[in-house]
This record gives C-alpha cells, sequence and structure tokens, in this order.
C-alpha cells in the first residue's frame, strides 16, 4: 500500500508513566476503507495506543499522522473534529438522560435562539438509529435500557460524528448475536463508504469474520501485522502471548460430591419465576442463555441483591433466608458480578485494597488495626497466581486494563475461600492466555471440593469448562443437560432459543 493510501500512521511511539514504559516504540498504520483489528494480551498496550492517537495521552516520543498530517498536542475533543471517533469498553452513558441527550451530548443541534432544537435532534437521533437497526425511542431515558443496547447506543454515537476512522474498543463484550449481526452490517456500510476501522476483541471468531488485517503487540511492542486471509488462529495466539496456548478449557473430571445448594421454586418480579436446580460439591454448573434471558438475575436473588418473592433456597440441606450480600458471603457464597465498572472495582483505591476487601475482617488484629504483612503477602501470591500485570500493589485499580481489572475481582473472591462461587461472565474482556489460566483457577477450586456455578455467553466456554449446563430463555429453565458427548453446539442452542 503506497503511503498517501494510509488513514493513519503511527511512528516509533513510546510512552513512559512513572515506574513502567507502556509502549516501546511502536509503528502501526491503517489503511482507508479497512478494519484492522488490534489484538493482544491485556496490558500489551492496545489501550495505552488508542489513547495516545485520540489525545488522552501525550506520547513520550514518536509521531502520528492522520489523512497524512501531523497531529501534534490535540485533545480528545480536538481529534473528533479531525475525524476520529472511539467506543470504549467501558460504558459510561449519563444515565438519567435520554437516548438522544447522549448522543449529541455537547454538540446538541440549536434553533435561531440558541437554544436546543429539540425536534431537529429528535429526528437526526431517529436517523441515526435507523442505520444501526435500532428501533428504540430517542426520547428513552438511558436506565431503562439494557447494557447490550447502551452499547448499541455508544456504537450509534460513534458513527453520528461521521468519522473517517473509528475506533472500536471490545464493541460486542455486552451484546448479543443478532446485535453482532447488525454491528458487523453497519461496519461493512461504513468499509464500503471508504472508512476506517481499528477493531480490538478478544473474541478471536470476530477477528477472522469482520477484518482485514490484523495487528499484533505483546508487552507494549509491535509484534507483526498479518492480512486476516494469510493469519492461521494458532499463529495468532502464539504472536499475542509468545507461547503455544494448548489446553486453553483445562476442565478434568473431578470428585462430584452431595448437593450443596439446592433452589427450589424461586422467582423475582418479572425476572424469572419457577427456578429450581441443584448444584454438587465438586461441580461446574454452567449457566447458559441469551443476554436478558434471566441468567444473572438468577444469581443476584440467591446472593441476596435482589428481593426473592417465592422459593426457598437450601445450603447443605439446611433452609436460608438471605437477604443481603453480608449474609450470602457469611453463608460462604461469592458473587463475581457480571459489570467490573459498575459494581465490581473501587476504580480510585489500590489493587491490594481491591484485592481484600471482602475479606477485611481476616485482617483485622486485637489492636483493631490491619494486619498490612498479611495483607500484601495474600495480595502478592493471588496476583501471580492470576498474573495481574501491574507495577505494584499500590498502584490504583483504574489504571490497570479491564481484563487486569477483572482479574483482582477474581483474586478477591478466591481470598475468602467460598464454598459456592458464583461467576458471571468471569473471562469476559479477558484475553486467551489469561483465559486458561482462569480457566485452571476454576478447575482447580472445583477438584479442592468447591462448587461452581459459571453464567457464560460463550458457548465454547461453557461446554469446555461444565459438568451440566442450566439454560435459562425468558426467565424460565429449559433444560439442564449432562455435559457430554452427546451433547453438541447445535443442541445446545435450541435449548438456549427454546426451539425443543
Amino acid at each position: 500500500m503506497e503511503e498517501n493510501q494510509y488513514v493513519l500512521e503511527m511512528k516509533n511511539i513510546v510512552k513512559t508513566f512513572p515506574g513502567v514504559k507502556a509502549l516501546k516504540g511502536v509503528d502501526f498504520s491503517v489503511g482507508r476503507g479497512e478494519v484492522h483489528a488490534l489484538v493482544g494480551e491485556n496490558g500489551a498496550g492496545k489501550s495505552t495506543l488508542m489513547k495516545c492517537l485520540i489525545g488522552i495521552h501525550a506520547p513520550t516520543s514518536g509521531e502520528i499522522y492522520y489523512k497524512g498530517e501531523l497531529q501534534t498536542g490535540k485533545n480528545t475533543a480536538e481529534m473528533l473534529k479531525t475525524g476520529i471517533s472511539m467506543i470504549h469498553q467501558e460504558l459510561n452513558p449519563v444515565a438519567t438522560r435520554s437516548i438522544m441527550e447522549n448522543i449529541w451530548l455537547g454538540r446538541e443541534p440549536l434553533n435561531i435562539f440558541g437554544l436546543v432544537d429539540h425536534k431537529k435532534m429528535y429526528e437526526k437521533t431517529k436517523e441515526v438509529l435507523k442505520v444501526i437497526n435500532l428501533q428504540e425511542d430517542p426520547k428513552t431515558e438511558m436506565s431503562k435500557l439494557t447494557v447490550a443496547k447502551m452499547q448499541m447506543i455508544e456504537i450509534a454515537k460513534a458513527v453520528s460524528y461521521n468519522a473517517d476512522l473509528i475506533i472500536m474498543d471490545e464493541p460486542t463484550s455486552a451484546i448479543t448475536d443478532r446485535e453482532v449481526n447488525q454491528l458487523f452490517t453497519v461496519i461493512r456500510k461504513l468499509r464500503s463508504e471508504g472508512r476506517s476501522i481499528i477493531y480490538i476483541s478478544h473474541k478471536l471468531d470476530e477477528i477472522f469474520e469482520i477484518t482485514d488485517k490484523v495487528t499484533v503487540m505483546r508487552d507494549g511492542e509491535f509484534i507483526g501485522t498479518v492480512d486476516t486471509k494469510d493469519l492461521k488462529i494458532e499463529t495468532m495466539i502464539n504472536m499475542m502471548v509468545g507461547r503455544n496456548v494448548d489446553d486453553m478449557f483445562p476442565k478434568i473430571d473431578c470428585p462430584i460430591g452431595e448437593v450443596v445448594l439446592e433452589v427450589n421454586h424461586l422467582a423475582s418480579g418479572k425476572f424469572f419465576k419457577d427456578v429450581s436446580f441443584t448444584a454438587r460439591k465438586g461441580e461446574i454448573l454452567g449457566v447458559a442463555g441469551l443476554v436478558g434471558a434471566g441468567r444473572t438475575e438468577i444469581i443476584e436473588t440467591i446472593f441476596g441483591i435482589r428481593r426473592k418473592d417465592a422459593g426457598e433456597i437450601l445450603i447443605n440441606g439446611k433452609k436460608v433466608n438471605i437477604r443481603s450480600s453480608q449474609e450470602a458471603i457469611a453463608n460462604g457464597m461469592a458473587l463475581l458480578t457480571e459489570d467490573r465498572r459498575e459494581t465490581g472495582i473501587f476504580p480510585m483505591l489500590s489493587v491490594s485494597f481491591n484485592t481484600m476487601i471482602a475479606n477485611i475482617k481476616t485482617y483485622v488484629g486485637k489492636t483493631h488495626l490491619l494486619n498490612k504483612r498479611a495483607i500484601i503477602s495474600d495480595c502478592k501470591q493471588y496476583a501471580k497466581a492470576i498474573q495481574i500485570k501491574t507495577p505494584s500493589l499500590s498502584q490504583r485499580v483504574e489504571n490497570l486494563s479491564g481484563g487486569n481489572q477483572q482479574k483482582v475481582l477474581i483474586a478477591r473472591w478466591l481470598l475468602t475461600s467460598p464454598q459456592i462461587l458464583f461467576l458471571d461472565e468471569p473471562t469476559r474482556g479477558i484475553d486467551v492466555g489469561a483465559k486458561a489460566e482462569i480457566h485452571k483457577i476454576i478447575t482447580k477450586l472445583a477438584g479442592e471440593g468447591k462448587t461452581i456455578i459459571m453464567i457464560s455467553s460463550e458457548m465454547p466456554e461453557v461446554m469446555g469448562m461444565s459438568d451440566r449446563i442450566m439454560v435459562v430463555h425468558d426467565g424460565k429453565i429449559t433444560g439442564i443437560l449432562e455435559n457430554d458427548k452427546k451433547l453438541t453446539q447445535e443442541i445446545l442452542m435450541a435449548y438456549v432459543a427454546n426451539a425443543v
């Protein structure tokens, strides 16, 4: 490709933070009308490189050219005006405002009197939503939308800037297969118009379906750029992690004992009703279903976060009445939530604080002071076990990549040594190398006799890790399936779609 055919060229980009060199002379170029994947493990430097591009960070050294022009000292707003927009992995909508107000925030159309023209904004929003085939009323408050629809609104917002280069950071992390197909239709349309897409995703099947080229980063360095059609998945994984990941789902047959958790005729509001199942010692019970099927709501009700309208819960044969998460923890439960930013991390606080907080009572001594030595020792142990990439345990957790934030939360709950561990999308936003490590930890916990209930939207994960699979559709259980050689993805999908 000739130089003038590039819409973006980043040359020898270096970015240094106190104590860490995040980018080590990275070169990255994107052609006009090209969908270009940017992949690598968490902490590889992908997000930092993109933040340098859109003006959140200033590169320590290096040059950025957009449409052949050198970009120097521009902030995010200036880069948007230049023609570069970004869909961020972490959603940050103004929840109490409408869809149209979120899309046009800070650039609302004005009438001749200088006031916001709500009618024009409404019509412009309808046009943008039509592009992504979303039928929502522009006046709908964001808080009333599902996470999946909020993600689609973010995509609509990026499209609304009419940018020639759009960065999509994990755009499908919270949307359904149908919405993924909608997104891919939008991407193909944008590509046909000559616009370029930088596509960041840990879902490798998406990379091969929608992209033209793949650039791999590892440990802040550029590893290589390959045409997608010439790339094999094994080669890409090896480039990303620097080693072969032979055993992505290291599930072993663990001794399965007596029933630990029993749920009978559980119901909660409009979300689900008449849910009954059991989970045994040493078992990994997978929970499958579409986004919005009620999977998370079932788990949250058992954990005391949501009100129980009917039914009973038994632990080791004893009926329990759990009305709060504190009572759930006291009964030997732990819950890794689906949305780490909203319900998981304390972003302004340290890695060690975020790791130990659920277990803080065990570190309070006779003097009522925290045993800092024990805290640091335990946090170091789990940081090493899960391979959390952080300059130090005192680093603010918001400064870690999304995947490393997820690892901190997993370490938090493992530290409580729970009897029953609920994992809601435990590997969402986590790279292939880290997924294998987390899967090993989950299997190890099952081998130690823990009861694992794991929600996953990834079919290979739920089939690769589970002893049995409970399928939820529209608030009801459509089947509890033995995960044996007879079970195929086609059979499982039939239960997911309630087509059995």
